[in-house]
């Protein structure tokens, strides 16, 4: 099925969009010209015979993953002024928790359209709400990353349904790292339950750069940075710019790091979504 002819069917207005970053270089990581896929293969509400095996997310329910088990955001919770600002490494906001909307009105109507226009602005593709200091369940993307093409998709209170046993390798960048790019291992599909910004519940299957944007953004809603994924010899290759947004942090602040990675310990993560 088409992507137009998806969202068509059911449409999904403004949405929040993962903090990834696009770049203008052809090998660049998240160029759609990396991904040769037609549209149709990005998007579908049922596996086909011959898409791939999706394996059941079990883990979520350890890790406090259900609706009923999510602390509901009050009014205060969603309360912001625009312009909206990105939110860098290693700022606490980027590892709290982020609680479930159940509000859905005019006031994250405007903070999807406000996450849209810094994710546009800052060159981005995608981008989740504790990336500009709102600590709910909400991202927005669009895999094109300009203005008025492409097709922009909203995404509240995600859960993963089923990933595919698939990994693919891929080089990630983030709003929140400005300027630092590495490889990412992730599945290449994914099945996920959302509500739209009017509170609709749907499922959608994603794969390509939709899926790996998702991925990108549903790890944001969870606390886990996209550094906690790399291995520790790519993690080697960007340790020098990650200390240099800590030291930047702590002359910005007065505050000491709240994390360093020069004491870390890789993190275990489940297979491509959240903390494990």
């Amino acid at each position: 099925m088409a992507c137009a002819a998806w969202l068509h069917s059911f449409p999904l207005p403004h949405a929040l969009v993962p903090v990834l970053r696009r770049r203008s270089s052809l090998a660049s990581a998240f160029h759609r010209a990396t991904w040769p896929s037609p549209p149709g293969q990005f998007f579908s509400f049922a596996s086909g015979p011959s898409s791939p095996t999706l394996t059941p997310v079990r883990a979520q329910a350890k890790r406090g993953f259900s609706f009923k088990d999510d602390e509901v955001a009050s009014p205060d919770d969603l309360r912001f002024e625009a312009p909206l600002r990105i939110v860098e490494y290693p700022d606490p906001i980027l590892r709290a928790k982020n609680k479930r909307i159940d509000s859905f009105d005019d006031n994250l109507k405007k903070l999807v359209d406000e996450m849209f226009d810094v994710m546009y602005k800052t060159d981005g593709i995608g981008l989740s709400a504790p990336q500009v200091g709102i600590n709910v369940q909400l991202m927005v993307f669009n895999p094109v990353g300009e203005r008025g093409e492409g097709e922009e998709i909203v995404l509240v209170n995600p859960r993963v349904n089923r990933y595919s046993k698939k990994m693919v390798l891929f080089n990630e960048g983030c709003l929140s790292f400005p300027q630092i790019y590495a490889d990412v291992e992730r599945p290449e599909s994914v099945k996920i339950d959302a509500r739209d910004v009017k509170g609709a519940r749907f499922t959608v299957s994603l794969s390509g750069l939709p899926a790996r944007i998702f991925q990108h953004e549903f790890d944001h809603l969870q606390g886990t940075l996209f550094f906690d994924r790399m291995t520790d010899e790519v993690l080697d290759s960007i340790r020098v710019q990650l200390q240099a947004l800590e030291k930047k942090y702590e002359d910005k602040t007065g505050l000491a790091s709240p994390e360093r990675v020069e004491t870390r310990k890789r993190k275990t993560v489940a297979a491509g979504f959240g903390k494990s």
